[in-house]
């Protein structure tokens, strides 16, 4: 069966906290559903004289029902349905980390009768049950995958409800647009003139917000997933030691002597609210040293693979023929930045070209500058001013209910009746729809909680 057509008549249960041996002092054991707060009878002996109320924390122990064995000391919480999460009965375990005793008590829960939670199966049955809408929900992933404060900042914007609220405001727009002209279809000797261009204004205005929220999300990308960087040059331009400025701690060797990198290093860091992974590759020269001919190769595949190259040059020797051939090697459509390094032996008067950004990596000097020409070369600048930002399935449908605008926007420029308007326009208020909820199929469903973590 369907695990939505499901999701009223069973019991879930899932580990839901990060399990890793030594390295968590509590882990959560998660039920929601009809029979939760009887399976946490059953598995939970507490002493004295304790009251299983709602919203209350309970000490005790996990004991085996069948032996009698007691698996665990642990409190459980006990949230009843409507107010829980998901709104149905809720039990929390909190048992004692690492590995073993976690998984004994969620074999115990398992075998009392609740089923194994699938991926996002928690926050699917909260918007089911109209806990959450699914702008909330997909933000609940966002906030647990974000890998910078800024990118938290976003996710939390949108579990508050500021994309909802958005999304839905637009919607309504559009509804109200939709009704006028469908009412002149059936009323028209009943009612005043339509203002048809009122109608347009307020389709334009619509269409450009729509466009602006697409924009503004492929920013917000940037945010959620990272930049990965890849730092290219001839053999000691000063690779690793920019690896080492960057990245703010000795991650590369560095030496006088050409070719001391083999083999290709990453570092991730967080630059400005963007999330960067940086690449230090092997120089690139004609060589018969068989290992370090493997580094190259893996080399010019970090470029195939970058979004980002900065190809950096020695400034005191000057632009050669070997770093055009580099530039040269850079796939088309991938972002190149070109960073003159050593500038602290640039000769007074000596030309940087065709350096966009010097600096001294060794020294650090120049290293704003060359944060802020990269931020900027990616379209990353100006993300601080971010309020909500569209994931890439909420964009899709966005960019579509914006082109089904500009039907409905072509339609009335050649003057057709307004049959003809509704049509599209109706198309751009399923799409927005969608985002939000309101208007989506099982099938989408699934594809979108199956990206979320177990327990979540």
């Amino acid at each position: 069966m369907p695990r939505l057509l499901a999701a009223s008549s069973d019991t879930i249960a899932a580990i839901a906290t990060a399990v890793a041996p030594g390295q968590g002092s509590v882990a959560i054991v998660r039920l929601s559903g009809p029979q939760a707060e009887a399976i946490g009878r059953l598995l939970f002996q507490t002493p004295g004289q304790q009251l299983w109320d709602s919203h209350r924390v309970l000490y005790g122990h996990v004991v085996d029902p069948a032996t009698g064995e007691r698996v665990d000391e642990a409190l459980l919480l006990l949230m009843r349905a409507p107010r829980s999460f998901t709104r149905e009965d809720v039990v929390e375990l909190h048992c004692h980390g690492g590995l073993v005793v976690v998984r004994r008590v969620l074999e115990l829960v398992l075998a009392a009768g609740a089923r194994r939670a699938e991926a996002g199966e928690f926050s699917l049955r909260a918007v089911l049950n109209g806990r959450l809408d699914l702008t909330r929900a997909e933000a609940i992933s966002q906030l647990v995958a974000a890998r910078s404060r800024r990118a938290a900042q976003l996710a939390m914007a949108g579990l508050e409800g500021g994309l909802q609220q958005r999304i839905s405001r637009l919607r309504s727009g559009l509804l109200d647009q939709l009704a006028e002209l469908e009412a002149r279809l059936d009323f028209e000797d009943d009612l005043p003139p339509l203002d048809a261009s009122a109608v347009v204004a307020a389709l334009r205005h619509a269409q450009g917000e729509l466009r602006q929220l697409v924009a503004e999300g492929q920013q917000g990308e940037l945010l959620r997933e990272g930049l990965r960087v890849a730092i290219v040059g001839r053999p000691n331009v000063g690779k690793s030691s920019l690896l080492n400025l960057l990245s703010q701690r000795e991650r590369a060797i560095v030496t006088d002597l050409p070719g001391t990198t083999r083999d290709l290093l990453e570092s991730e860091l967080v630059l400005d609210g963007v999330p960067l992974t940086l690449l230090d590759t092997a120089g690139i020269r004609p060589t018969s040293d068989p290992v370090e001919r493997l580094g190259i190769a893996r080399s010019e595949a970090a470029l195939a693979s970058a979004d980002v190259v900065l190809l950096l040059f020695d400034l005191a020797e000057g632009w050669t023929a070997d770093d055009q051939e580099l530039r040269d090697r850079v796939p088309g459509g991938v972002t190149l930045l070109v960073v003159g390094n050593k500038r602290d032996r640039l000769p007074a008067g000596a030309p940087i070209e065709p350096a966009e950004v010097t600096l001294c990596a060794l020294t650090g000097e120049g290293r704003k500058e060359l944060a802020a020409a990269l931020l900027e070369r990616c379209g990353a600048a100006g993300l601080q001013g971010l309020e909500v930002a569209l994931n890439g399935r909420q964009r899709e449908l966005a960019a579509a209910a914006a082109a089904a605008l500009g039907q409905s926007l072509e339609a009335a420029e050649a003057g057709l009746p307004w049959d003809f308007w509704t049509i599209d326009l109706r198309e751009a208020i399923g799409r927005l729809g969608e985002i939000t909820g309101e208007e989506v199929s099982e099938a989408v469903l699934e594809r979108v909680f199956a990206r979320f973590c177990i327990g979540k």
